[in-house]
């Protein structure tokens, strides 16, 4: 594969100087987080490679288990279909087919993983979880806009931060996840939307995840 047009270090994105959050609708915060035709405009023989990092104190095998790349590619046919892989010491395993043409379907592999690694980690059901999380999608939100720097290029971008167990009965019993946040920073500038998709728990002691745009790869 050759890399092409943008490579974007996200551990030091985001500008010092950000803007002040402002109030979000529920509804316009779940089309933003879930923002239709963001891979329109990716070529199809491209191919979008995000980076996975993963820390879980209470479950360190599986942190080690999920670090590695995601990648999305694009498979044609009577409709065009983006493909999601997990790529980890030269091993490769398919994670899902999407429509390419909803929008990137890296947000929802990133907060199934999320789900998935709470329930793991801290015991409880998924379904409580997910109906959690899924909860927190449709919120009325603050989004924080601010900026990063990409390929030397100042670019704006947009966060936005999601308590899905904030007031939760249940949080005493989270082991450390019951203060789980969730933060997407999306920028116009970055192919397929997403710059960076972060889980923290406990401020990252118990629990970090962090899935972040790598580079835009083309075939040979």
């Amino acid at each position: 594969m050759k890399k092409t047009m943008l490579s974007l270090a996200v551990g030091a994105v985001l500008s010092a100087s950000v803007a002040v959050a402002a109030p979000l609708e529920g509804e316009k915060t779940y089309e933003m987080l879930f923002r239709n035709g963001t891979l329109d405009t990716v070529a199809r023989d491209a191919e979008l490679v995000y980076s996975r990092t993963v820390s879980n104190s209470l479950k360190p095998e599986a942190a080690e288990r999920d670090t590695g790349a995601v990648a999305l590619s694009f498979r044609e046919g009577e409709a065009v279909m983006a493909m999601l892989e997990f790529r980890q010491d030269g091993k490769h395993r398919a994670l899902g087919t999407f429509p390419a043409s909803v929008g990137n379907p890296m947000i929802m592999y990133f907060y199934e993983t999320v789900v998935r690694d709470m329930a793991e980690a801290a015991g409880g059901s998924p379904f409580y979880i997910r109906n959690r999380v899924k909860e927190a999608l449709v919120k009325p939100s603050d989004i924080t806009a601010g900026e990063a720097v990409i390929d030397g290029k100042t670019v704006e971008t947009r966060t936005i931060r999601m308590m899905p167990f904030e007031g939760d009965p249940n949080v005493d019993r989270m082991r450390g996840f019951g203060d789980l946040e969730l933060r997407v920073t999306m920028s116009d500038a970055v192919p397929g939307w997403y710059m960076s998709l972060e889980a923290e728990a406990a401020g990252g002691e118990v629990y970090s995840n962090t899935l972040a745009f790598d580079r835009l790869d083309t075939a040979q």
